[in-house]
């Protein structure tokens, strides 16, 4: 299964991503994000971020998830490269995601070749077929 799809947007970026997982389809929107700044495949995996975020619903838990990804950028110099050891779950009325981010800081033998500057409800989906597919719109 591939990780994840970009569509056709007029004016910002749209993509879906794939998992046979809520958690690998979180995971596969976040490096579909961090692949509009920058090849993530090329980055190192030198730096651990813990990540924990909360949402009332699975849309704003995502939202909430893939602004990690720019904050951590804008405020350490970030650059992600994996997911690994993501948790979702369900805490009373509200949803609770742990994962740990990899990567490395931004150094000159990194190329940087796009900007996200918000991640958008609109247009959003959350499906559960026969795996999990999420769509998600980006403001560049």
């Amino acid at each position: 299964m591939k990780k994840y799809q970009f569509l056709h947007h007029t004016a910002d970026a749209k993509f879906r991503s794939f998992g046979s997982s809520l958690e690998e389809a979180f995971a596969n929107a976040a490096l579909a994000t961090a692949s509009l700044m920058w090849d993530w495949q090329k980055i190192g995996r030198k730096m651990e971020y813990p990540v924990e975020v909360e949402g009332r619903d699975l849309k704003q838990l995502l939202v909430n998830f893939l602004e990690e990804i720019l904050y951590l950028f804008e405020s350490k110099m970030f650059l992600l490269a994996a997911v690994d050891r993501m948790n979702i779950e369900r805490k009373s009325d509200r949803f609770l995601l742990k994962a740990i981010f990899k990567g490395d800081k931004y150094r000159d033998k990194y190329k940087i070749h796009g900007d996200v500057k918000a991640i958008t409800y609109n247009e959003m989906e959350i499906l559960n077929n026969e795996h999990f597919t999420l769509q998600v719109v980006v403001d560049i």
